[in-house]
């Protein structure tokens, strides 16, 4: 924890709280000499883990919704008439695109070290307002060069959000609790995509208000519902356990014990380049992030261009809209679920290899169908298994860094490289699903089916590195217990540290 995080001497709410599910506390319950530990302080730990649950991840998971509308509302838009009033021709479109990628990946790791040397109540509402404005200003754009400038600054002001939240759990939970609150984090994104198409179908009858077509008005209104949370934010994110008002100082004193049991989270680590530059020497941060490189491609070429692939299929932009909402909402049945067992089970590599797979299943159905205007509902269904898989397998990638990566400052950076990788493989997708490619779109939905059978194989390649890696430490030395209570402590290149696959 930085110098700045002094703690504060508030007491905080012990009141009963709804239930939400720990997958953590089952698989991995605590020892009995840490039962004891804790029964002294007279706190139960999982009223306190539920109480840290409905205060952190309602806050972070309305921003990442918020981040992912606003990026891929402009599929919505273009079924409404963007294109046109814009004159793009072409491909255009699709440079539009490539631009928030490209904004996005540069500025990733910036964005990560400034959260490092700042806090997060500081700097997550800051940038949620900064896009809540680009974002809104998209509505008011007159022409081409508008539309590329705004996308390429959306995604500078979106890349600090995703890699800061992880980073930010990592100094909140242990380590076996962080996967289920990535991939809960995450299915807000499954949700954004069901929320943008009905928003985008209700505001599509405004069409006429002011501008004959409804376009803008998707931007506008989203963008502004943005900027009012935004503010909020800076009244609902906490910075970290030491400072959080909602704890009290034997609760503070209890997280901060709990987390030194298996983490560095309560390690006092000031920011070094040194520390920064130890991810990119580490060949496992560049497998993470080529774990989310290979679902990136699928994940953004299904969420930007799911609305153009059900219109394609014959259906009117008002039921187009409509019938993007199914596909989203089963993926955030799957990417939950998927997490939870494989949570419950502590495998990662077996559930991301197997949900990439299932989403081979959806593009295999989408190429096979030779006839998708006679047979749209084979594509549709095929749309189901591609969601299906997608998420669940981005999840788990995304959560594998700030599980196995030791050292504060590393970790920050190797999220945000993570991400900087990943998202390589959304600027390659952008260019895929070109004008004249519908209804089959064979291009891009053979990219994507290739990306995810790569994805099934990087995450065979981290099982095998990390188990192997695991076995050549064992007969070097045990497992360290306490790493928060530890001075010589050197990060996951100690080989007293033990990497989770």
């Amino acid at each position: 924890m930085s110098a700045d995080h002094k703690p504060k001497a508030e007491p905080g709410s012990d009141s009963p709280l709804p239930d939400i599910k720990d997958a953590r506390l089952d698989a991995d319950p605590v020892s009995s000499s840490e039962q004891e530990d804790l029964a002294a302080y007279g706190i139960n730990e999982r009223t306190l883990l539920r109480k840290i649950d409905w205060r952190l991840l309602p806050a972070v998971g309305i921003l990442y919704l918020l981040s992912f509308l606003d990026r891929s509302n402009v599929g919505n838009a273009r079924i409404e008439g963007l294109a046109t009033d814009l004159h793009m021709t072409g491909n255009q479109y699709l440079t539009g695109l490539t631009l928030y990628f490209v904004g996005y990946v540069i500025f990733e790791i910036p964005c990560n070290i400034i959260l490092k040397r700042t806090t997060p109540r500081f700097w997550l509402p800051t940038l949620t307002i900064l896009w809540g404005i680009v974002a809104t200003l998209l509505g008011v754009v007159q022409n081409l060069a508008g539309f590329f400038v705004a996308r390429f600054f959306l995604g500078v002001a979106e890349s600090g959000l995703f890699p800061g939240v992880v980073y930010y759990f990592s100094m909140w939970y242990k380590r076996r609790e962080r996967q289920f609150r990535i991939s809960l984090f995450f299915s807000a994104a499954a949700l954004a995509g069901s929320f943008g198409g009905i928003l985008a179908y209700g505001i599509g009858f405004m069409r006429g208000i002011v501008w004959e077509k409804g376009w803008r008005w998707i931007f506008i209104l989203e963008g502004l519902a943005t900027i009012v949370v935004a503010v909020g934010a800076y009244f609902f994110i906490y910075n970290y356990p030491d400072t959080a008002e909602f704890l009290s100082d034997k609760e503070r004193k209890f997280i901060r014990d709990r987390l030194s049991s298996d983490s560095d989270a309560t390690h006092d680590e000031t920011f070094t380049w040194s520390n920064a530059l130890k991810a990119f020497k580490d060949p496992k941060c560049w497998l993470y992030g080529m774990a989310f490189h290979t679902t990136s491609l699928p994940l953004y070429t299904f969420s930007l261009f799911l609305p153009t692939i059900i219109n394609s299929l014959g259906y009117s932009p008002a039921i187009t809209q409509l019938l993007t909402v199914p596909p989203y909402a089963f993926a955030f049945i799957t990417t939950l679920s998927v997490a939870t067992i494989s949570e419950r089970l502590n495998q990662r590599a077996l559930f991301i290899a197997g949900s990439a797979l299932f989403a081979i299943i959806g593009y295999a159905v989408l190429l096979s169908n030779k006839d998708p205007l006679g047979r749209p509902g084979v594509s549709y269904v095929g749309t189901f298994f591609a969601a299906g898989g997608i998420f669940p397998a981005t999840a788990l990638s995304l959560s594998w860094p700030a599980i196995n990566v030791s050292g504060q400052t590393k970790r920050a950076v190797a999220n945000a490289m993570q991400i900087s990788i990943g998202n390589l493989g959304a600027v390659l997708g952008t260019q895929l699903y070109r004008s004249g490619d519908g209804p089959r779109f064979i291009v891009g939905h053979s990219f994507a089916l290739g990306y995810l059978a790569a994805n099934a194989a990087v995450a065979s390649v981290l099982y095998l590195t990390l188990k192997r890696e695991n076995k050549r430490r064992e007969a070097i030395t045990p497992e360290v217990q306490d790493i928060g209570n530890l001075v010589d402590w050197a990060g996951d290149e100690d080989p007293r540290w033990r990497f989770q696959y």
